[in-house]
């Protein structure tokens, strides 16, 4: 099954275009696509905040690490600032992924034409 998108009106995909897509696409209903995309992230950020990785074969790996305490700079005043331990969220894109991406870029320019709205 290939999705395909024809065209994005903002720059970022978003989940309410991913619900979108699959009532489009797939033939769910529109709550069934929005509970879906919902469900997804969900999963995704419930086994994150338990400190597990989430493995998507073909996409990624998100993993959490945890950043040790470090002084920090206030760029305005200069003054320092402690910047207390934490736990970041990480994402590593797949060897199949990164070639996809790479992949994608032409090798030769195209030719772009341009319609400036001149037309009579």
């Amino acid at each position: 099954m290939e999705i395909t998108i024809e065209s994005v009106e903002t720059p970022a995909l978003t989940k309410a275009h991913l619900a979108d897509l699959l009532f489009e696409q797939i033939g769910l209903n529109k709550r069934e696509s929005k509970d879906m995309v919902e469900a997804f992230f969900d999963l995704i950020v419930s086994r994150l905040v338990a400190g597990e990785d989430v493995k998507i074969s073909g996409f990624g790996n998100f993993q959490i690490r945890t950043k040790a305490a470090r002084p920090g700079r206030n760029p305005r005043t200069g003054e320092a600032i402690p910047i207390g331990p934490r736990r970041v969220a990480t994402f590593h894109a797949s060897a199949k992924l990164k070639e996809q991406i790479s992949g994608s870029i032409p090798t030769e320019p195209t030719e772009v034409e341009w319609n400036l709205g001149s037309e009579a």
